[in-house]
């Protein structure tokens, strides 16, 4: 009978030493690059599920046609707030794939602010209508090695421009769509 009470004791024991509750991380810094931009970023866990993404970096945009003697290009920078749930965390683990990193898959309110206060550009005097986006975006993170990572997201929302400020006589919105693929290092 002892044996058997120590059994179990021992198996009970084991599952509880086993079982993990899957979290996000604490803090997680890195730089990501896409076909349009470059952007730093760090997320902050909020709950185990749950992290608060904060970027800054510089969006792109290009245009050229009959209407241009040359093609233009502008980098325009952007700063990001965006909470993201991490849905599938403990679904991974129990797999064994990787959750470091915060590599997963989630469902974010992605919202940006593109502020008129320098660009880049190869035209002079070129000036950007600053806008606020808020847009529902599901995505999936995932790493290549330790420290690499990529990262695909879509999403339709809406933009909000602020065109008074910049002369004309009323502001603007329309549909925003956020369709990214990136590649970044992990600090």
């Amino acid at each position: 009978m002892k044996k058997i009470l120590f059994s179990l004791i021992f198996c009970a024991t084991s599952l509880f030493a086993t079982a993990q509750t899957a979290s996000v991380e604490q803090s997680v810094w890195g730089i990501q690059t896409g076909f349009l931009g470059a952007w730093v970023h760090n997320e902050s866990r909020l709950s185990n599920s749950i992290a608060l993404r904060g970027e800054l970096g510089l969006d792109t945009g290009i245009r050229d046609g009959i209407f241009y003697d040359e093609t233009q290009y502008v980098f325009a920078p952007v700063l990001t707030l965006e909470p993201r749930w991490y849905y599938n965390l403990n679904k991974r683990l129990e797999k064994d794939k990787r959750i470091d990193g915060n590599s997963g898959n989630f469902i974010s309110l992605k919202t940006s602010y593109h502020p008129d206060w320098f660009l880049i550009s190869n035209v002079d005097n070129l000036r950007i209508v600053s806008d606020l986006s808020i847009v529902p975006t599901w995505g999936i993170r995932r790493n290549i090695g330790n420290h690499f990572n990529y990262e695909a997201g879509l999403g339709i929302g809406y933009v909000h421009y602020f065109a008074k400020n910049a002369g004309y006589l009323n502001d603007d919105g329309e549909v925003a769509v956020n369709l990214h693929l990136r590649i970044g290092y992990r600090f």
